[in-house]
């Protein structure tokens, strides 16, 4: 019986996704869709929809690299980034360094009576630019890492 039921399915399925589509649409606005024909209704034509070309595989005679000559470059690859990183945290080190002394650096100026006064705004503006070096080498230093995680 299950056999004669799954038989029947992939038999009248396709047939069903094949369907005519009528669309009506009454006096106050509202529409409605139908697969059978509706007074009054028109029946929609529907393009088919694109499908995607798969992929073309490498030919037979495409070059191929062995594995010893892999292993060199993913070797040179992994220098390069231990290289970079170890220069991303310097300069994140300098940069979290810069921004402590900014902290502690208030912006001041003498105002007209001779009193000095901090300048709020431009110390603000003088942090958030620390802030964004310190956040910059810090989105360097997790993506090399992530890179050199990724090399075998």
């Amino acid at each position: 019986m299950k056999l004669g039921y799954l038989l029947a399915m992939t038999v009248f399925c396709p047939a069903l996704a094949l369907a005519d589509i009528y669309k009506s649409v009454d006096d106050d606005g509202h529409v409605t869709y139908s697969s059978t024909p509706i007074k009054g209704g028109k029946k929609i034509v529907l393009e088919p929809l694109p499908t995607m070309v798969p992929p073309a595989r490498a030919p037979a005679d495409f070059p191929k690299v062995d594995g010893a000559t892999q292993k060199g470059r993913d070797d040179t690859r992994r220098k390069i980034l231990q290289d970079e990183l170890g220069m991303e945290e310097k300069l994140l080190e300098e940069a979290r360094q810069s921004l402590k002394e900014g902290e502690d650096t208030p912006e001041v100026f003498i105002g007209k009576d001779g009193k000095t006064h901090r300048n709020m705004a431009k110390y603000e503006e003088k942090i958030n630019a620390l802030k964004d070096r310190v956040d910059l080498h810090g989105k360097n230093v997790e993506a090399l890492k992530i890179e050199l995680s990724k090399i075998k």
